[in-house]
């Protein structure tokens, strides 16, 4: 779940020192992401119940360090109307990536999320008339291909609810594309509110409608051991703080070429990690389809650095 093309390029006077440090900051916080499915696999509670306490975990962590930080700043009802869409693609998002994860395995489930590249670049067409990157459409069709041999190649061997996971694995990219962009414009919006405080009220709540929604699934929000209270803990720290603020600190400093390439190390250890830690059946040609997938998302998300 990732935006490769946000970043500016990097200033002129930029030392190599503070490159290197903004590259360690954003490998660690997609690292960090990509152990976020994980996480949704060893809580051992229902998909929207992991979705509300990362929600709820991390939305809370993150205003508590805003205030202890000294930067909270007064918000009126009109912060809390522009975090209401934001919310909204976010839980919906959980939702149906969370199933996903549990459904087709975390490195999948994480793959097809990233399809949301794709999206946000036909959303940038033709809503803000933006030209596509030249290697969008060959990125599009690699990563198509790739997809295909992951399982569209074992799609007749696949049962009911493996088939809806990967189909709720495309559908979470397009609720997180639409999550992206209202987040994006409200911060535009209204700028005197911090992106990590905007982030916090956002999230606390997107938890209050992971909640409603799973209350009228007939899910239990009792966490009842300590594996499922760790879990969900580390969901929080790490899928919606420590990974979120390292990469923020670090995109504005890195061209937006690499930002998408140190990006794609979410999918690609979530992946790893599944077949490691989860014992995920794979051949040749997973590995196959899933390299090409990796490299037509870099491409479709390719934005060259432009000379002056």
């Amino acid at each position: 779940m990732t935006e490769p093309s946000v970043a500016a390029p990097i200033g002129v006077g930029s030392s190599e020192a503070s490159m290197r440090a903004a590259i360690v900051q954003m490998a660690i916080g997609a690292s960090l992401l990509s152990s976020t499915s994980l996480f949704v696999v060893y809580a051992h509670v229902a998909p929207t119940v992991s979705g509300f306490y990362r929600m709820l975990f991390g939305g809370g962590m993150l205003l508590a360090w805003v205030s202890m930080r000294g930067r909270w700043r007064a918000m009126i009802w009109r912060d809390l109307w522009l975090a209401v869409l934001p919310a909204i693609g976010f839980a919906a998002d959980l939702i149906q990536w969370h199933r996903s994860i549990l459904w087709v395995g975390p490195g999948v489930a994480t793959l097809l999320t990233n399809f949301q590249v794709f999206l946000m670049a036909l959303v940038g067409l033709v809503v803000y008339r933006e030209r596509p990157a030249r290697w969008f459409v060959p990125g599009m069709l690699l990563a198509t291909a790739g997809l295909w041999l992951l399982v569209g190649a074992h799609w007749s061997m696949f049962d009911a609810r493996h088939r809806l996971g990967v189909w709720l694995g495309l559908g979470s990219g397009v609720a997180y594309t639409v999550y992206l962009l209202s987040f994006r414009h409200a911060l535009k919006a209204y700028p005197h509110v911090s992106p990590a405080q905007f982030l916090g009220l956002m999230s606390v709540l997107c938890a209050l409608l992971l909640w409603l929604w799973g209350r009228g699934e007939g899910d239990s929000f009792v966490l009842r051991d300590a594996r499922s209270w760790s879990a969900l803990l580390a969901l929080g720290l790490f899928g919606q703080v420590l990974a979120w603020l390292l990469m923020v600190r670090a995109m504005p400093r890195l061209p937006a070429s690499l930002v998408g390439l140190l990006l794609l190390l979410q999918p690609a250890l979530a992946f790893v990690l599944d077949v490691i830690l989860l014992g995920r059946p794979t051949g040749m040609g997973d590995w196959g389809g899933f390299a090409l997938a990796l490299a037509g998302i870099l491409l479709g998300a390719w934005r060259p650095r432009r000379r002056a």
